[in-house]
């Protein structure tokens, strides 16, 4: 239950994006926005129009937090390199998912083109972010130039995404780890002397 502070209309966008994240969008029954919202009978109607409105508005805002939260560390400081590093190591609820990458694999927002396009946008646009970087690096002599800035930019979403489904279907961030430490081993710059330098970031948190 959310705090009566809260506006109707933001109740009911916030309860269905948790419930999508959990359900998927045949899950998230009305009933069950309402009930979650500790909204009343008609609210949904009277502010959306009807359930593909309020899903579209959640989706919109769950794609919208997702690149803020990309962007608070790939635009941060550090070297290319340590800003790649700290988009994989960030804090994640790893057994949860992601909410993004959730909707992908869900038949009724893949089948529309509508609900699908805040996903789409998003992860085009976290590619192009991160090949982006990876194309600073190169100029900076951090990265080989023989790398392609958008495969390894879709290596690294493949990565995290691959890592979630791993993590669910084990129940355990084991593998989701595994798989980030082993392309950061990877991508780490070499150093004059050819070996790989060693990390000094903590282990990523679930």
């Amino acid at each position: 239950m959310y705090s009566v502070c809260v506006s109707t209309p933001e109740r009911l966008i916030e309860a269905t994006r948790e419930l999508l994240w959990e359900r998927g969008y045949v899950g998230t029954s009305p009933k069950a926005i309402l009930q979650r919202a500790g909204a009343g009978q008609g609210s949904m109607y009277h502010h959306f129009n009807g359930k593909p409105d309020l899903a579209l508005a959640a989706i919109r805002r769950t794609a919208e937090e997702m690149r803020a939260t990309a962007e608070a560390v790939l635009g941060g400081p550090g070297s290319p390199y340590e800003r790649v590093e700290a988009y994989l190591r960030r804090e994640r609820d790893v057994l949860r998912g992601c909410p993004v990458g959730r909707l992908t694999m869900d038949p009724d927002v893949v089948v529309s083109d509508e609900l699908r396009a805040p996903v789409d946008e998003t992860l085009d646009w976290l590619r192009e972010r991160l090949a982006g970087i990876v194309e600073e690096g190169q100029e900076r002599g951090e990265f080989a130039s023989a790398l392609d800035g958008e495969e390894i930019a879709a290596t690294i979403v493949a990565t995290v995404q691959g890592g979630y489904v791993l993590a669910r279907a084990s129940g355990s961030t084991a593998d989701f780890d595994m798989g980030i430490r082993g392309l950061l081993s990877l991508l780490a710059p070499r150093s004059p002397t050819g070996d790989s330098p060693t990390s000094t970031s903590t282990s990523t948190s679930a």
